[in-house]
């Protein structure tokens, strides 16, 4: 079956006249110079290499193509003088389809830029998911704000702003103290642990109760309160 497809794909082989006049109606149709090997090649196989080097040359010495030696090539071109004169009218025709097929294409090209720019707006646009995850994210933040509206809505009376100055220095007050404590025990812990290794020094942490920072600790220190100042905006050290 194999053998078979390949017999029925195979380009049949042609012989004498009908090889020579498929050679000529090829180069009048592209009408442009070629070597012996190229039309072999765009002939797809139809004739051997061989074949189409002859029958070029008695072509060319019949006239009906012009042989032309560049170098250690030899090219055929159609013979021009056989071809057909198109008459004026002809080509004042084909130039005004060609005026025209040029403005059809400028259009084209308006309307292929068009659409490439619509495209690509439509592509930096968010997805259905993106849309879904921003429409929930702003739902949150929606749902904070309306939680903390609650306690006005009720009733409750807000801080004002004296009162959120006191908390304030408070905080800050509190919070300093404790960045100094901190500093000062750092300090002398290290002083006290300098000559010891470190499981010893770890065996007595644990024997004298020393309690560092809780993960509480550690959390607001990294949180908003620590790292500015909610009324100043200062950065706390």
């Amino acid at each position: 079956m194999a053998s078979k497809g390949k017999t029925e794909g195979k380009v049949p082989t042609l012989k004498g006249q009908e090889a020579e006049d498929k050679i000529l109606e090829y180069l009048t149709r592209m009408n442009r110079p070629f070597g012996a090997v190229d039309v072999a090649a765009n002939l797809k196989g139809a004739i051997p290499k061989a074949t189409v080097q002859k029958l070029l040359v008695s072509l060319a010495e019949k006239g009906g193509l012009v042989q032309k030696l560049y170098g250690k090539t030899t090219f055929f071109v159609v013979n021009q003088a056989n071809l057909e004169i198109v008459p004026a009218e002809r080509l004042a025709s084909l130039d005004a389809e060609c005026i025209s097929v040029q403005e059809i294409n400028k259009d084209l090209n308006i309307e292929v830029k068009s659409l490439v720019a619509e495209l690509s707006k439509i592509k930096s646009a968010p997805t259905n998911d993106e849309l879904n995850t921003q429409i929930s994210a702003l739902e949150g933040e929606l749902a904070q704000v309306q939680s903390s509206l609650e306690p006005l809505r009720s009733g409750s009376k807000p801080i004002s702003a004296e009162d959120l100055q006191k908390l304030q220095a408070d905080w800050e007050k509190w919070k300093a103290e404790w960045f100094r404590r901190r500093k000062i025990f750092q300090n002398l812990w290290h002083l006290a642990i300098d000559a010891l290794p470190p499981q010893d020094a770890q065996a007595l942490e644990e024997d004298l109760g020393v309690e560092r920072d809780s993960v509480e600790h550690q959390n607001l220190e990294k949180g908003p309160l620590c790292s500015a100042n909610t009324l100043k905006r200062k950065r706390c050290n």
